[in-house]
Order: structure tokens, then C-alpha cells, then sequence
């Protein structure tokens, strides 16, 4: 019979999961009212002082990115530095795209919405991903991507800005708040808020009550 194919479970291929390791989940589904593509790392343990300022560093990265105020009709490509420049403060990087754009009924990486230098100007109604990482070949992976819908910013000409609409929090375990600017912080603790608005309720409602207690821990400020 053929092999399993790398992406199958299998008994030689297979290995317990430890506390001692990052956990990079890349996760989405395809639903009536939306698409969605979600990556979060994690780390149950003690990270070492590197996961931890690689880990904080991308996180400041999708930030920055998230939070940019930009003229209507910019292309992509000139702003995804801003997801990066964190980690080139340092002499980090990553080798992939910072985002694409997000169909419905269509596919999850859908053209030509996106931060490459080809994809068209970003424009309000566009969703998109932002998808910062970092990557040590044998040793670990780190990306945080969230889905993020260009919205119109509240500014007196009509500039554009990004809407997260991921509701997943990140890592506590793997953050150095030392790293984070004030504005990163109030930008975080925000987010945070709507995940506690948004998510919190609908937990209550399907009583899963350890559930909610994770979110609330998880959304401290």
C-alpha cells in the first residue's frame, strides 16, 4: 500500500506531545457566514529567553501592522515592513508572505488581495490575514496570524486601517512586556476587551463554563 502521505498521523511519524517545546497551530474552517485562518503558538512550559523575545517580537510586528493608519490606495507591499521591523531591530526575519487575502466560498488564500509587491491596493472591505513568524531549522516556529478586515479610520481624510476580527488570545506564557511599547499594550488590552465582549458571552450561553474561565484568565489585562 502507499505510505501515509506527511501530513497523516501515523505510528512511526507520531510522538508525544511535552511542556517542553512550542506548539505552532495553524487552524481555520469554512462556515455560511465566513472563512477563517488562525495561527497561534503556544508553549506549556518554561520558553527559553530566545522563544520568548522571538515570540514577543512577532507579536509586535502583527501589532504594529494591525494597528497602521494609511492613505486609501496603498498597495500592501509598501506597508508589510511594519510587521517585520520588530524582529530587523534585532537581525530577525522570516521567509514568507505577511498576508493574503481571505475568500468566502472561494479559497482560503485568495489573489489578489494581500502585503506582496504584485497584489493590488488595499482597499476597505478587504479582508486579509497578517501572518509575522520567525523559524529556527530543528528547533522551533513561531507565527501569529489573524484575519483583519481593512476598515475606514477615524481620521478627518478618509484614511484606511485594519479590524481584527480573530478572536483568539495569545500566549501570556511566551509575551515580555519589558519588549512592548505603551501603544502595543493599549493596543493588546483592547483587543483583548473585544475578545471578552464578543467570545465570553457565547461561551456562557453554551455553558461551558471552564471554557469561559480560560478566556478570562487568558484576556487579563
Amino acid at each position: 500500500s502507499d505510505p501515509p502521505s506527511p501530513r497523516s498521523p501515523s505510528n512511526g511519524s507520531s510522538r508525544r506531545l511535552s511542556v517542553d517545546e512550542m506548539y505552532l497551530t495553524d487552524t481555520g474552517g469554512q462556515y455560511l457566514d465566513g472563512t477563517t485562518d488562525i495561527t497561534r503558538t503556544v508553549h506549556w512550559g518554561v520558553p527559553t529567553p530566545l522563544q520568548k523575545e522571538a515570540y514577543t517580537r512577532v507579536l509586535m510586528g502583527n501589532i504594529d501592522l494591525s494597528r497602521l493608519v494609511f492613505p486609501p490606495n496603498t498597495a500592501g507591499g509598501t506597508v508589510e515592513s511594519f510587521a517585520r521591523r520588530a524582529l530587523w531591530d534585532v537581525g530577525l526575519n522570516y521567509g514568507h508572505g505577511t498576508g493574503h487575502g481571505i475568500g468566502n466560498y472561494l479559497s482560503v488564500h485568495e489573489w489578489p488581495v494581500g502585503f506582496q509587491s504584485n497584489n493590488v491596493p488595499l482597499a476597505a472591505g478587504m479582508f486579509t490575514s497578517i501572518e509575522p513568524g520567525y523559524y529556527r531549522d530543528g528547533e522551533f516556529g513561531i507565527r501569529i496570524e489573524d484575519v483583519a478586515l481593512v476598515v475606514e479610520a477615524q481620521t478627518k481624510k478618509p484614511f484606511l486601517t485594519f479590524e481584527v476580527v480573530s478572536l483568539v488570545p495569545y500566549d501570556r506564557n511566551l509575551i515580555d512586556l519589558s519588549l512592548l511599547s505603551p501603544e502595543q499594550i493599549q493596543y493588546l488590552n483592547a483587543y483583548y476587551e473585544t475578545i471578552r465582549a464578543r467570545v465570553g458571552p457565547e461561551l456562557q450561553r453554551q455553558g461551558l463554563e471552564e471554557e469561559y474561565r480560560w478566556l478570562q484568565r487568558s484576556t487579563e489585562p
